[in-house]
């Protein structure tokens, strides 16, 4: 393990609480990062990559919901929302794109410490499992590369996915075959007890269908299993990239 303090980009624009916050976190032992709004957070992020960003949803300009998408998708950071938005359709949106966990303003901030170790624990537990075993999983001419966390079609083209979808495939690849319902998939993807949000597990195998199905419709990949969720309709092998890779 690294001694190095745990990097924090806190993205805020309300500077009553994003200063407070940002002085309490470093006294609990994290090298925090201030930003007032989304285009000075992608500035921020060209100098350094923190380990893990907090942030709002609404701010001026570019809001936080456009801002995280751009940081699970291209910089497969660890996000965590603070929002004052308590509707169940905010908090599952900001978890379909691949948020980790969210906080709802007003927050006791020893939870929010909670909330950022036990996101950090999740990351360093799914990023530390690829190393063990360079194997790429293979299934229905489908290739994933856990380390570089890539996937390609049977045609040999690269197919971009989320953060929050990379986790859904892999705990499908992890047990293929398997019927998996909506609560343990929660558990395995997003690590919480989240049980009031079905909804972002249905949409997140929804994206993943669209671009991996032939047709999403009539899926022969990822099934629904009705009463019960879904399955990896398919074996799943671990091969060496020396196969595959010219």
């Amino acid at each position: 393990m690294s001694d190095q303090p745990t990097r924090l980009l806190l993205v805020d624009d309300e500077a009553s609480l994003r200063e407070p916050l940002a002085d309490y976190l470093s006294r609990q032992g994290f090298l925090v990062e201030q930003a007032s709004d989304a285009a000075k957070a992608r500035a921020a992020l060209l100098v350094t990559t923190p380990d893990l960003v907090l942030l709002d949803i609404m701010m001026p300009g570019e809001d936080g919901i456009s801002l995280c998408r751009h940081l699970t998708e291209s910089k497969d950071l660890p996000v965590i929302f603070l929002t004052a938005r308590g509707e169940a359709t905010d908090r599952i949106v900001g978890l379909e794109i691949g948020a980790d966990d969210y906080v709802v303003k007003p927050f006791e901030p020893r939870e929010l410490v909670a909330r950022i170790r036990s996101v950090l624990r999740r990351a360093a537990r799914s990023g530390g499992a690829a190393p063990a075993s360079e194997a790429l999983y293979a299934f229905e001419g489908w290739l994933l590369d856990p380390l570089k966390r890539r996937l390609t079609d049977p045609e040999g083209t690269v197919v971009p996915i989320s953060s929050a979808e990379f986790r859904l495939l892999s705990a499908f690849l992890d047990h293929p075959r398997q019927v998996l319902d909506r609560d343990r998939l929660l558990d395995m993807v997003q690590g919480r007890e989240a049980h009031l949000f079905d909804r972002a597990v249905d949409n997140q195998v929804s994206r993943l269908r669209r671009k991996m199905e032939a047709d999403s419709r009539d899926p022969r990949l990822i099934q629904t299993v009705w009463g019960g969720g879904y399955r990896l309709a398919c074996d799943v092998e671990r091969v060496a990239p020396a196969r595959v890779e010219d």
